[in-house]
């Protein structure tokens, strides 16, 4: 998805434009072919050897990407810059900008799932929450359909809002978002709720994973009584506020499990455990599994 909405734009701005305005290369790290995270087979172009001049480079990247340490990849970047390319990430790929330290002094975004793991590595960068960011010469999106959105902006600074309309309209999205738009649905979509406190509730515990809060100060803090947000839990989840916020907690710890390459003593305290063996008890009560890496015995 993040490879097809950053380069499929171009495809149809030069198809309805009737002229090349856009070429593109496909560059892997070895030039042999690598597997996308669906499972589907890519064939680059060639490596980092290949003999091109890039106005722009764009770095696609997606599950697992906590485990990409190729010191060869940040330097060709690095390469990149210092020849004038502009430089972008999709997804994911805004850690591998960070590791190649051309992060430094920009504003830029990431996949929202990640942003904490980026902050956790790099304490001095902050990641904006909206759907991409254009700074300069580094451009980086959220990922999923936002490349889209980004790149029908770059072709309609470039060559009009008239041709970035009829490219949206290629796809059949019929309205461009603007770079501050949200990433994520907010809480009244994602769970289709309208009450005021259960969705201040619901936003408290989202945003404290780490440190969980008390349920009487959730409470107190969405202007209800403990036993009321009880009630509009039990009424709009199926649900206790402790069960709703536990499992929610759980479900990060397993992303985490299965996507990074985190020790499981600091997976328990990302997720608010307060020793791994908590956390092991609760894993096991919620899953009927053992928490432990992919792969490991």
């Amino acid at each position: 998805m993040a490879l097809s909405a950053a380069s499929e734009p171009l495809r149809a701005a030069n198809r309805l434009a009737a002229r090349s305005l856009y070429d593109w290369h496909l560059i892997g790290p070895t030039g042999e072919a690598v597997q996308s995270s669906s499972g589907f087979r890519l064939q680059p172009d060639g490596g980092l050897n290949y003999p091109v001049q890039f106005d722009a480079v764009v770095v696609v990247a997606s599950l697992n990407v906590a485990e990409f340490h190729e010191t060869a990849v940040f330097k060709w970047l690095r390469q990149q810059e210092r020849l004038g390319s502009e430089i972008g990430a999709v997804s994911t790929a805004s850690l591998l900008l960070a590791r190649a330290g051309l992060l430094k002094g920009y504003k830029f975004t990431i996949h929202w799932e990640m942003a904490q793991d980026l902050i956790e590595e790099f304490p001095d960068l902050r990641p904006s929450r909206t759907l991409f960011v254009i700074d300069r010469k580094r451009f980086t999106c959220g990922g999923g359909i936002a490349g889209l959105d980004m790149m029908l902006t770059f072709i309609a600074r470039q060559f009009g809002s008239s041709l970035a309309a009829g490219v949206a309209e290629q796809f059949l999205h019929t309205h461009i978002r603007s770079a501050d738009d949200s990433q994520r649905i907010d809480v009244v979509g994602r769970y289709g709720i309208t009450s005021h406190a259960l969705v201040t509730a619901l936003t408290m515990m989202e945003q404290s994973i780490e440190q969980p809060l008390e349920i009487r100060l959730i409470a107190v803090r969405s202007g209800v009584t403990e036993r009321q947000l009880e009630r509009l839990f039990g009424r709009h989840l199926g649900t206790t506020p402790a069960r709703f916020y536990m499992n929610l907690r759980l479900r990060e710890a397993k992303r985490l499990l299965a996507e990074t390459d985190m020790p499981l003593t600091e997976i328990a305290l990302r997720c608010g455990f307060t020793s791994p063996s908590h956390f092991g008890r609760c894993f096991r009560q919620a899953f009927q599994a053992t928490p432990e890496k992919p792969g490991s015995e």
